[in-house]
């Protein structure tokens, strides 16, 4: 009895069971179709906003399904610059942050063009930007060596293993029977269950010490963007794997280790698909409200910092501003003296751009007019 996927001959050949599948890829393609029906309504400053916000949101929760906490801000204004919006001018770049953003830029943009060793080693590499994770240094650009490479938890001396991967040998030739498959798979098979065959085999495959799971998501959003013929995404799937971080992991685990069929994975990636597309309807919504917020305020003269805190509330969403706005927080987003906020804040209330929230003296807020 083998213990894991890999060590089935042709276990990349992936048997699932295609009519349990019909019904819930209806349903993906029903709502992803919808979702790309309201982007065509869009026009161009709108769709790169979009495509800022789910960028945003992907490199974000790519990382945190890892434990990687980014800030968002850094992240925000890596995006800025890379997509030439006004507000990534001047902005503090983090290197870490800014190689997650072109790895998935390139992966969408240039959806296009061949997969190749150079291509992913060149991924792994913008990951690693320093040659470091955390303390540990890592073989940045290169696949992993004749070390074991485990999938553990658990304190040292009672760790779990939950999967180990194919050794130095098997791993160079199935990378390079995934490169293959990919550049000749495209158009011959549906897309979305191409993209979660990817997803399955590059991870099982784990070709690199670290940064293999941000890269099989970085190939699903790759493979989802040349099924819908797009150089853009306009939804996150690790946003929405994020919110089922433990059944994704469970769901790999007992694939991986012949514990349950293929299908389970292809079934519960078409869910998750499915509910990134749903959830990318709220962010396109507040694309639609923020340009209406701005069209109602064109004659509205702000200064820049008041701009700054204003866009940060419309970022957050209608009623998403944690505690509304306070003159402290206005203080700590602009290093502006109590005065001088408490004075600027004024000026957008009678401008009708603010309004109160609740709480009275120190604890007054106040909130964005939609």
């Amino acid at each position: 009895m083998k213990k894991y996927l890999w060590e089935y001959p042709d276990w990349c050949n992936f048997k699932y069971n295609a009519g349990a599948l019909i019904e819930p890829l209806g349903k993906a393609r029903r709502i992803q179709g919808e979702l790309l029906g309201k982007i065509a309504q869009l026009n161009m400053g709108q769709e790169t906003e979009a495509e800022a916000e789910i960028l945003v949101e992907e490199a974000v929760r790519t990382a945190e399904i890892e434990g990687m906490a980014l800030n968002r801000d850094a992240v925000r204004s890596s995006v800025a610059v890379r997509l030439g919006l006004p507000h990534g001018l001047n902005a503090k770049i983090d290197r870490n942050a800014d190689g997650l953003v072109e790895v998935l830029l390139d992966a969408v943009r240039k959806n296009d063009k061949p997969l190749s060793m150079a291509r992913l080693n060149g991924w792994q590499a913008s990951l690693f930007p320093t040659g470091y994770s955390g303390l540990n240094q890592v073989r940045a650009g290169r696949i992993r060596g004749n070390e074991p490479m485990r999938v553990v938890s658990g304190p040292l001396g009672k760790e779990k293993i939950h999967f180990e991967a194919p050794g130095e040998k098997q791993t160079g030739i199935e990378l390079k029977a995934f490169i293959d498959w990919w550049n000749g798979s495209f158009g011959k098979m549906d897309g979305i269950l191409r993209a979660a065959a990817a997803h399955l085999r590059f991870i099982t495959i784990h070709p690199y010490v670290d940064g293999n799971g941000r890269l099989a998501r970085a190939l699903t959003d790759m493979a989802l963007a040349q099924d819908e013929k797009l150089k853009v995404r306009f939804y996150s799937v690790s946003s929405q794997i994020v919110k089922n971080r433990e059944e994704y992991y469970n769901v790999l685990e007992n694939v991986q280790s012949c514990r349950s069929n293929v299908t389970e994975w292809f079934l519960w990636f078409l869910n998750c698909v499915g509910g990134a597309v749903e959830n990318s309807e709220q962010i396109i919504s507040n694309v639609f409200k923020r340009a209406e917020f701005w069209k109602k305020h064109a004659q509205s003269q702000l200064a820049e910092r008041q701009r700054k805190v204003v866009m940060k509330m419309l970022e957050a969403g209608p009623k998403c501003f944690a505690g509304g706005l306070t003159t402290r927080k206005y203080v700590s987003m602009t290093k502006a003296s109590r005065a001088t906020a408490f004075r600027e804040m004024n000026d957008l209330l009678e401008k009708g751009i603010l309004r109160h929230a609740e709480g009275k003296g120190r604890s007054v807020s106040y909130e964005i007019v939609w």
